[in-house]
């Protein structure tokens, strides 16, 4: 009879993580069609097929848009580094520094259109809410970090720019590099400009590159 709870437990245990992920993803679809004041628990509920006592198991509703920003983006909620995703790393680890650049750079690109209208939304409501703003600036923060792991791992390997930065110009390269590769970015060109998701995906490598290329050159000397 003892020998058969360690069994139920995961049973229960993987059920619970199904339910989350399934009511996550719900979240995502409920708050970029509807925004997030006109998105309800029980829409969220009906959309996943689960109860709102289930709903609400999984937190308050701006931890919900939180979550299920970071499951779109990365494949997992938490506040864990990108760097630490299975799929991330498998890339970082990757021999050739082009292919592990533009492997890279289109894991963002359909991370963000994947999240472009979730995180509008997020952004709009962390305006309004100052619980949801002090966690969405904790986003930000760790988004930089993620791009200045990037700097350090391009700087570290032998066969690519950029090599030799100090500190600042470090902290500028990841800067830009989120800049360029922001889900705001994507939106403007793709959900706006009507670029395809193949055409920002090639023009993001090309720009990515260049900065990556131009911070390896170092200071210009008419500067």
């Amino acid at each position: 009879m003892d020998s058969k709870r360690p069994y139920r437990s995961t049973l229960r245990e993987e059920h619970a993580q199904q339910t989350r992920r399934r009511i996550l993803e719900s979240s995502a679809e409920v708050f970029s069609e509807r925004g997030y004041a006109n998105a309800s628990l029980a829409d969220i509920a009906r959309n996943a097929g689960v109860s709102v006592e289930s709903v609400k198991a999984q937190g308050p509703k701006r931890a919900l848009l939180l979550s299920a920003f970071e499951l779109a983006f990365g494949g997992e909620a938490g506040e864990s580094s990108l760097a630490e995703r299975p799929e991330v790393a498998a890339i970082a680890a990757l021999d050739d520094h082009e292919r592990m650049l533009a492997e890279i750079v289109r894991f963002v690109a359909s991370a963000n259109a994947r999240t472009s209208s979730l995180w509008a939304t997020l952004t709009a409501a962390a305006r309004g809410d100052a619980q949801l703003q002090e966690t969405f600036t904790g986003l930000l923060s760790r988004r930089h970090a993620d791009y200045r792991a990037l700097v350090d791992l391009l700087a570290s390997r032998t066969d690519g720019a950029p090599a030799n930065l100090d500190e600042a110009s470090s902290g500028e390269l990841a800067d830009a590099l989120s800049f360029v590769m922001s889900p705001e970015g994507y939106r403007q060109l793709v959900d706006e400009s009507g670029w395809s998701l193949e055409h920002y995906a090639d023009w993001l490598l090309v720009t990515v590159r260049g900065i990556v290329a131009r911070a390896g050159e170092g200071p210009s000397d008419s500067a």
